[in-house]
């Protein structure tokens, strides 16, 4: 598969997008552990064992998050992919429909 060299801009503004996406995980996962560590005390302290509940609804939230930025966010490996192939297949054809 061919790669298209990126100028300057482009790859300050693909930068971008990717620390973006990253960072939103992280600030995502920080938060996560914050609340969960209040709800862990009220689980031991109080017996409240429903604090259980939002722990595993959340946690799958952060893991379905972390597998888009991952997998599916702007520029980033399986979106980059798709995209480069679908430039390669239209510019192949000529005719975009």
């Amino acid at each position: 598969m061919q790669t298209a060299t990126l100028s300057a801009i482009e790859i300050d503004q693909l930068a971008h997008k990717r620390a973006s996406a990253r960072m939103g995980w992280l600030i995502h996962a920080c938060a996560y552990l914050l609340a969960n560590l209040v709800l862990a005390l009220a689980t031991v302290v109080g017996g409240r064992h429903w604090a259980m509940v939002p722990f595993l609804g959340w946690g799958l939230g952060l893991l379905i998050h972390g597998l888009v930025v991952l997998l599916a966010g702007p520029g980033l490996g399986v979106y980059q992919y798709l995209l480069q192939r679908e430039r390669l297949r239209l510019q192949a054809r000529r005719d975009p429909w």
